[in-house]
C-alpha cells in the first residue's frame, strides 16, 4: 500500500497512532497546531510531510486515508470536512459529543461511501477478541453480569470529564458483548479538581434481557487497574490489561451447589487463556488500512460510536439529574418523526409520530413530545418537560424545565416562559423551581410571557406581548401588562359577544364561577 495516510494531531495519543502508521508503512504526513511538536516528530519520522494547515492535508490528493487524534469538542468540524474532501476517516473515541452531529456525520459518509471508523482500541486487543469469541460460543453460559474498573492516577484533562475520557472502552465492550443497547442508565460522580469536570463515575445499565453491567472509572486512584469481569452462570472470565500476556486473561469455572435450601459455593482454580502477543494499536491501525482497501467496514464504525455515544450522554445526563435512571430508545433511524439535521436531541427523549422538529433546535434530556407536534427553528425544550398531542411552538421559544403543555396548545414566536420567580445569577434557585401548565388547547401570543408558578386555563388566548402573572381562567382573553382579562374566547379562537355565542362554530357558552362552559 501507498503512503497514503495522514495523522491530525500528534500529542499525547497522537504520537502512538504516528508510529504505528509509519512502521506500517503508510504514513504520509503529519498535521499539528504546533510548529515546535512537528519538528521534533519529523525528526524521529524522516520523510514525512508535516503542516499546521488542515486544508493543506484535504487538498492533498495522495492522502486517502485521515487519522483524527485532536479534542473530542474538534471531532465533528474535522470528521465532516474529511468526508466532503472524499477521504475515508479514523477518529479517535468518542466519535462526537452529541447524537445528533454522530447520525450527520454517518449519513454523510454513506453518501460520499467513506468508511468511517471510531478508535475503540480494546475491540483489538486478542485477549478481548479470545473473550468475545469464547461468549459467542457458549462457553460463559448464559452472562448475567458484566463489571469494569478503569483506573489511574491521571492524565487528568481540561477538556473532557473522566466519563468520556475513559469510560468509552469499557461501554463499548460491555455492548459488544451484550449484543444489545441497555433499557436504562444511572450515573453518579465526584468533581474535585475542577467544578463540574467529573474525576470519579460510576455507571450502571439495565439490559432488556436483565443482563446488568457497572463501570467505574478515575484519574484519582492510587494505582493503575484495567479489568473487565464477565460472570456467566457456566464461567467467569477476568480481562485484566495489566497483567503479563500470559495473565491478561483467566477463565474459573466457579459454581454454586444447593445444601438444605442455600446457595455453596464451589471455587475453582483460574485456567490461563492462550492469547496472541500483539500491540492492540498496531492491529486497530490495520484494520484501517484493510477496510480502506477491501471497503469493507471496520466492526468499530460510527453506529457502533454512536451507540456508545448514546450511553455516555445518558450517563451525562443522569449525573446532571443526581442520579436519575435515564431511559434509553433502541430507534436509531426514525420514520415517524423528522428532525432537521441541525437540531440536536440528547438521551432519554420520547418523540410521537408525525412529529417535526426544525433548524437549530436542541431537545434537552428526559422530555417527552407527543405526536402532531411542530416545533421551529431556534426552540430549546427541557429538560424534564412533556409536551402533548398537537401542539405548535413557534421560533424562538423555550420551554423551561417546569413547564407542562396538553395537547393543542399554541405558543407563538419568541413567548417566554420563565420558571425561578426572583432569579439572581449569583444565587443557584432552581431547588425553587415554579411549575406553569398550560392546559388543553391554549393560544400564548407573539412575545407574550408567562411569568412562572400560574396556570393557563384550556383554550384561553393571551394576547401578543401579554404579561401573564396569576392564573388564567378557561376561554380568558387576556392583554396588556399585567395582563387582564378583556372578554371571552370560542375553543375555535373567534372572541365572543356579551351574548357568549360564537358565530362561527355556532356554539352557545354560559357563565360559571370558573369562566365559561358549553351550554347543554
Amino acid at each position: 500500500m501507498k503512503k497514503n495516510i495522514a495523522v491530525i494531531g500528534t500529542g499525547y495519543w497522537g504520537k502512538n497512532l504516528v508510529r504505528n502508521f509509519y512502521q506500517l508503512g503508510v504514513l504520509r504526513a503529519m498535521c499539528d497546531s504546533t510548529t515546535d511538536t512537528l519538528v521534533a516528530m519529523s525528526e524521529q519520522y524522516k520523510g514525512v510531510k508535516t503542516t499546521t494547515s488542515y486544508q493543506h492535508i484535504l487538498d492533498d490528493p495522495k492522502i486517502e486515508g485521515i487519522v483524527i487524534a485532536t479534542p473530542a469538542e474538534t471531532h465533528f468540524k474535522l470528521v465532516e470536512k474529511a468526508l466532503d474532501a472524499g477521504k475515508d476517516v479514523y477518529v479517535e473515541k468518542p466519535l462526537v459529543l452529541n447524537e445528533a452531529t454522530g447520525k450527520k456525520l454517518i449519513a454523510l459518509a454513506k453518501e460520499k461511501e467513506r468508511i468511517l471508523m471510531v478508535g475503540h482500541l480494546l475491540h483489538y486487543h486478542p485477549a478481548f477478541i479470545r473473550l468475545k469469541e469464547m461468549a459467542k460460543d457458549g462457553k460463559l453460559g448464559r452472562i448475567n453480569y458484566i463489571y469494569s474498573n478503569r483506573l489511574n492516577l491521571g492524565k487528568i484533562r481540561r477538556e473532557e470529564n473522566i466519563l468520556f475520557s475513559f469510560a468509552p472502552h469499557d461501554i463499548s465492550m460491555i455492548l459488544s458483548l451484550a449484543g444489545e443497547l441497555p433499557e436504562s442508565v444511572m450515573a453518579t460522580g465526584g468533581s474535585y479538581l475542577r467544578k463540574k469536570i467529573a474525576d470519579v463515575t460510576t455507571t450502571h445499565l439495565d439490559f432488556n434481557s436483565d443482563l446488568k453491567a457497572h463501570i467505574f472509572v478515575s484519574w484519582l486512584h492510587p494505582f493503575k487497574e484495567q479489568k473487565l469481569v464477565v460472570v456467566g452462570d457456566k464461567k467467569m472470565a477476568v480481562f485484566d490489561d495489566t497483567k503479563p500476556w500470559d495473565e491478561k486473561l483467566l477463565i474459573y469455572s466457579h459454581s454454586i451447589e444447593w445444601k438444605n435450601g442455600s446457595p455453596v459455593p464451589l471455587k475453582a482454580d483460574a485456567e490461563k487463556v492462550d492469547i496472541e502477543e500483539k500491540e492492540p494499536l498496531r492491529s486497530e491501525c490495520a484494520q484501517f488500512i484493510d477496510s480502506i482497501k477491501t471497503r469493507k467496514e471496520p466492526y468499530t464504525n460510527g453506529i457502533e460510536g454512536l451507540n456508545v455515544l448514546k450511553v455516555l450522554n445518558a450517563a451525562q445526563l443522569s449525573m446532571n439529574e443526581n442520579g436519575k435512571v435515564i431511559k434509553i430508545s433502541e430507534k436509531q433511524d426514525n420514520e415517524e418523526w423528522f428532525a432537521h439535521e441541525t437540531v440536536v436531541i440528547d438521551s432519554g427523549v420520547t418523540i410521537g409520530a408525525k412529529t417535526k422538529i426544525w433548524n437549530f433546535s436542541h431537545i434537552l434530556g428526559d422530555v417527552s413530545i407527543g405526536e402532531r407536534v411542530s416545533i421551529g427553528q431556534n426552540v430549546v425544550v427541557g429538560p424534564n418537560v412533556s409536551i402533548g398531542n398537537g401542539c405548535k411552538i413557534q421560533n424562538n421559544v423555550s420551554v423551561y424545565n417546569g413547564v407542562t403543555l396538553e395537547d393543542d396548545v399554541f405558543c407563538g414566536p419568541s413567548m417566554v416562559f420563565t420558571n425561578v420567580f426572583n432569579p439572581r445569577a449569583h444565587i443557584p434557585r432552581m431547588d425553587e423551581l415554579r411549575p406553569t401548565l398550560v392546559k388543553k388547547g391554549a393560544t400564548l401570543g407573539a412575545n407574550s410571557t408567562i411569568v412562572c408558578g400560574v396556570t393557563i386555563g384550556q383554550y384561553s388566548m393571551i394576547g401578543a406581548g401579554a404579561t401573564v402573572t396569576k392564573d388564567v381562567k378557561p376561554n380568558a382573553l387576556m392583554i396588556g401588562t399585567p395582563a387582564r382579562q378583556t372578554g371571552w374566547v370560542c375553543d375555535c379562537g373567534v372572541k365572543l359577544g356579551e351574548d357568549l355565542f360564537c358565530e362561527s362554530c355556532n356554539l352557545q357558552y354560559v357563565k360559571t364561577d370558573d369562566g365559561i362552559v358549553k351550554a347543554g
